[in-house]
């Protein structure tokens, strides 16, 4: 089947699964590594699929999640597009992608499994923007996106009340995880794949989820490499403070803890309007939702993920890690903010010491908008500490290296307003600039060989170092070597220590 210019046919562990050919490359979409989630199987760990006789259609995208809709500003929303996602939602959701350049058993390609962003609360792999053909066939690789339960039917924490048998039920999206990345390891070969060449990588949440994986024990040996854009997940959900959240979730419905099953009856949408009661608040500050989320439950996830160090679990994965300059710039699109309101804005995160503080940034980037310097400095109290804080902490356990990177060209939307934000870098690492951040140019296209090259070459070695970049140091807490992505006359190369003022003013506080 594999000369026929149409489709391609697969034999999986379950059954065999016919794809289409696009560009050259075969596509296998919607393709099930665990069963429904619904019905009696909702809150549970997931369930392995039944093998079938015949031919399986996986030439369309599966059902996605059930979620309420991220509800951003519409200026960014415009541009990342998380809401636009095919496929249909529903709770038969354990399903994923894979875009291969051939699916021939030796060919032993590194693979990229890509998470997904959203937080724990949207988005799926079906998404438009992480679509992997681009980065299959530039990379000559095997690229899978998942998809998996968020929201409190992933991350309703229900062992406190439910015994033994909801144990799980407080990081069974994680479960979802390790169960499809258990698919690619048993099935990935026949697609061309090398399962112990495995990269799991995403961005914002995508990169908290990898930050999870690598702290759980069921995980382990499921994959080779990490990558974190923009997500650097420190802590889990505290027992206690999950289980509150799990109270109120079932005080809305009206369920008690001694009729539980209940919750396996009530209509999806009626879960997802008490989802939303306790996300309001973050929603509505602009914030990603936070009530739902792994949780440290002593059995899925003995530990945080890195707190107070980085885990033994991974000791010998090696890690990239990354962020954007300005990556606050989605939270609050105040284009028109004057050096008052940026005064303002520092006085509510450092008080006494704001006017210093924006005194620092000011002459860092004097042409900077009081706009984008609220938004490094919201980035470097949040985002950047954290990564700081994962690398400072992976280094320090040894066994495998940690790389960082820096992405500084701005995105040209809105006439570049934006500076560069969050999940800019989401498209040059899947060597595809052609959605909203980003934008066809000869400029934009170097990039994504540089980015997206490093991506591939670290699946493949297990270093990031490429012919398309500069020597890229490990990165030690003494010399604290940065790739830093810039663009103009500076172009890509690495820095010691960047930003090194604003790390020490954060890290001190």
């Amino acid at each position: 089947m594999l000369d026929d210019p149409v489709f391609s046919v697969v034999e999986t562990t379950v059954g065999r699964l016919r794809g289409l050919r696009s560009g050259g490359i075969h596509v296998f979409k919607g393709v099930h590594y665990g069963a429904d989630t619904g019905g009696r199987h909702r809150f549970m760990p997931p369930q392995p699929v039944a093998a079938w006789s015949g031919v399986r259609d996986a030439t369309a995208y599966g059902p996605y999640a059930p979620q309420m809709p991220a509800d951003r500003r519409r200026a960014y929303a415009d541009l990342i597009a998380y809401d636009l996602q095919p496929g249909g939602m529903g709770e038969d959701c354990l399903v994923l992608n894979v875009w291969t350049p051939g699916p021939v058993r030796d060919a032993r390609r590194p693979v990229l499994v890509h998470l997904h962003g959203g937080g724990f609360y949207a988005g799926s792999g079906n998404s438009p923007q992480f679509d992997g053909e681009m980065l299959a066939r530039f990379g000559d690789a095997v690229v899978i996106t998942i998809n998996h339960r968020i929201g409190a039917f992933g991350f309703l924490h229900l062992g406190a009340v439910g015994g033994d048998r909801y144990a799980s039920a407080g990081n069974a999206g994680m479960l979802d995880i390790v169960a499809a990345l258990q698919w690619v390891h048993d099935n990935v070969e026949a697609f061309g794949g090398d399962p112990a060449r495995v990269l799991v990588f995403g961005q914002s949440g995508g990169g908290l989820k990898t930050s999870t994986l690598m702290a759980m024990p069921s995980a382990r040996g499921l994959f080779q490499r990490a990558g974190v854009m923009s997500g650097s997940g420190l802590r889990a959900l505290p027992d206690a403070a999950a289980a509150a959240v799990a109270e109120q979730f079932m005080a809305s419905l009206e369920v008690d803890p001694s009729s539980l099953d209940r919750l396996h009856e009530l209509p999806m949408a009626q879960l997802l309007a008490a989802q939303l009661q306790l996300e309001r608040a973050d929603r509505l500050q602009g914030e990603m939702p936070r009530a739902f989320g792994p949780v440290l439950d002593g059995r899925v996830l003995p530990r945080h993920p890195f707190d107070p160090d980085a885990p033994e679990a991974s000791h010998d994965v090696p890690l990239v890690i990354g962020t954007t300059l300005d990556e606050r710039a989605y939270r609050m699109i105040n284009f028109d903010l004057d050096d008052a309101g940026l005064l303002a804005f520092a006085e509510r995160h450092v008080g006494d010491a704001a006017a210093e503080l924006v005194s620092l940034y000011r002459q860092d980037d004097p042409h900077a908008t009081a706009y984008l310097l609220q938004a490094r400095l919201d980035t470097d109290a949040t985002f950047r500490r954290a990564a700081h804080l994962q690398a400072e902490r992976k280094s320090a356990r040894g066994g495998a290296p940690v790389w960082t990177y820096l992405w500084t060209i701005p995105s040209p939307a809105y006439g570049g307003r934006f500076g560069a934000p969050h999940g800019v870098d989401i498209g040059p690492s899947l060597h595809d600039i052609r959605h909203g951040l980003n934008g066809p140019s000869d400029e934009n296209l170097r990039l994504a060989d540089q980015l997206a090259s490093a991506w591939v070459s670290f699946a493949a070695t297990g270093n990031p170092n490429s012919p398309a970049t500069p020597d890229w140091p490990a990165f030690d807490t003494q010399r604290r070597a940065t790739l830093v992505f810039a663009g103009d006359s500076r172009g890509t190369g690495v820095h010691d220590d960047p930003r090194g003022v604003f790390r020490r003013f954060w890290s001190a506080r």
